[in-house]
């Protein structure tokens, strides 16, 4: 018998998924040691139970996962869209939030000083995004599957991940290839997953005695952060913030509605970007002006905290709702390509951006958000980081430049790539 659990039901296991993943990583500490974050090890321990269910032939649990309830929706839609309820992703509020905490905490100081950093960080992603879609052609070829299907598991759903796959399936389609949206949303998945899983132990692996030392002492972890997240941790030390906390988050509210109509401008003009860029720029121009203006009153320890239990939410619902049965039943070709791609993805990150980027603790923390997000998504980058710095410090330069380059900046150098593989192989 199927049964299809309403959406909302994923926002009330959202605690409960967290909480598990939290306690599993206290028990097994070598989970904690490698920087697996807590929601994916949560998320992940939900969907397997889940997939667990569905195979004893006992009854068939799928989650809706899109709402049109207005309340939830209105503030990451415009008044034009709003009006007609469209039906939108649950966890898409909590994504945009994320994101505008990432533009408003990302001091324009840092941005300046790390020129080159940054030069180096998406030079790297976009060569990934090359190399990913020339072993998957290449891979397709060799098991006699259509060449766009290497493009498909390559850059365009590792790199891109689901909004890059969703928003070029039509192409692919007219290029040929049948499916390419239900081919690129799995993909994609399997990308988070192994996103999520690999690169908290590679920036591990990376740092264990392999890293230059840092000049001085190697930062101590900040105090209020406990080395395994906590969610009721996190929402504590927001509470003591009191008005500074409501404050900050009535700020990302409106950033996250201002955003809304930045996006829908975007769009308009035809640019292909993903959901959240508008509140993201918003949020890095409201910084902007307050940095320029000499401003003091944004704190980016609250920032910090208040993107923590969003990020944290966010991918307990997205990973608690996975269908991991859909990834069991991926096609031959598909699998072997996308599992030989993470495969060189964290190779190239170990071997080229690891030295380019100094061989230090920032550079390790660097290389985890570049595989977090070269083969999951941003969020699962982010994730990875802190994961890292709770146990081994701060790392400012990484927090302030990866998210950037994961969240936007590669997506004006992805989509030129994709489209010229597109073209050259139709």
């Amino acid at each position: 018998m199927l049964y299809t659990v309403p959406p909302w039901f994923l926002l009330l296991l959202a605690v409960p998924v967290l909480v598990l993943g939290e306690n599993v990583v206290r028990r097994a500490p070598w989970l904690s040691r490698f920087n697996v974050p807590v929601p994916v090890v949560g998320g992940l321990l939900f969907s397997g139970l889940l997939l667990a269910v569905n195979l004893s032939g006992f009854a068939v649990v799928t989650f809706a996962t899109k709402v049109s309830a207005g309340w939830w929706t209105w503030l990451v839609t415009t008044e034009i869209e709003w009006a007609a309820r469209p039906l939108k992703n649950l966890n898409l509020p909590l994504l945009v939030a994320f994101f505008t905490c990432v533009g408003l905490g990302a001091p324009v100081r840092i941005l300046r000083t790390g020129g080159r950093v940054l030069a180096v960080l998406l030079l790297a992603a976009t060569a990934l995004a090359v190399l990913q879609n020339s072993v998957g052609v290449a891979l397709a070829l060799a098991l006699g599957a259509p060449p766009l299907l290497g493009v498909v598991c390559g850059a365009l759903t590792l790199v891109g991940g689901h909004g890059t796959a969703l928003g070029f399936a039509p192409r692919f389609e007219q290029a040929g290839l049948a499916s390419a949206a239900t081919m690129g949303a799995s993909a994609a998945t399997f990308g988070l997953v192994a996103g999520g899983l690999l690169a908290g132990p590679l920036a591990e692996w990376l740092l264990r005695g392999r890293g230059k030392k840092l000049a001085g002492p190697t930062p101590a972890p900040v105090e209020t952060s406990p080395a395994v997240a906590s969610f009721f941790g996190d929402v504590r030390l927001v509470a003591t913030f009191g008005r500074s906390a409501i404050g900050h988050a009535l700020l990302i509210a409106s950033c996250v509605k201002a955003g809304a109509w930045v996006s829908f401008g975007l769009d308009r003009a035809g640019a292909a970007l993903p959901a959240y860029m508008g509140a993201l720029l918003v949020g890095f121009a409201v910084r902007a002006i307050h940095d320029a203006a000499g401003g003091t009153w944004l704190r980016g320890e609250v920032i910090g905290r208040l993107a923590a239990v969003l990020l944290s939410l966010f991918l307990a619902v997205t990973l608690a709702a996975l269908n991991l049965a859909e990834l069991a039943a991926v096609a031959g070709p598909m699998l072997v390509i996308l599992v030989v791609n993470t495969l060189v993805s964290l190779a190239f990150a170990a071997c080229v951006v690891w030295p380019l980027l100094g061989r230090d603790h920032e550079a390790g923390v660097m290389v985890a958000g570049l595989v977090g997000f070269g083969v999951g998504s941003t969020a699962t980058a982010v994730a990875a980081m802190d994961a890292i710095t709770r146990r081994r410090g701060p790392a400012p330069r990484a927090v302030a430049l990866v998210p950037p380059t994961g969240g936007f900046l590669i997506d004006f150098t992805n989509a030129p790539v994709i489209s010229a593989f597109l073209n050259f192989l139709r």
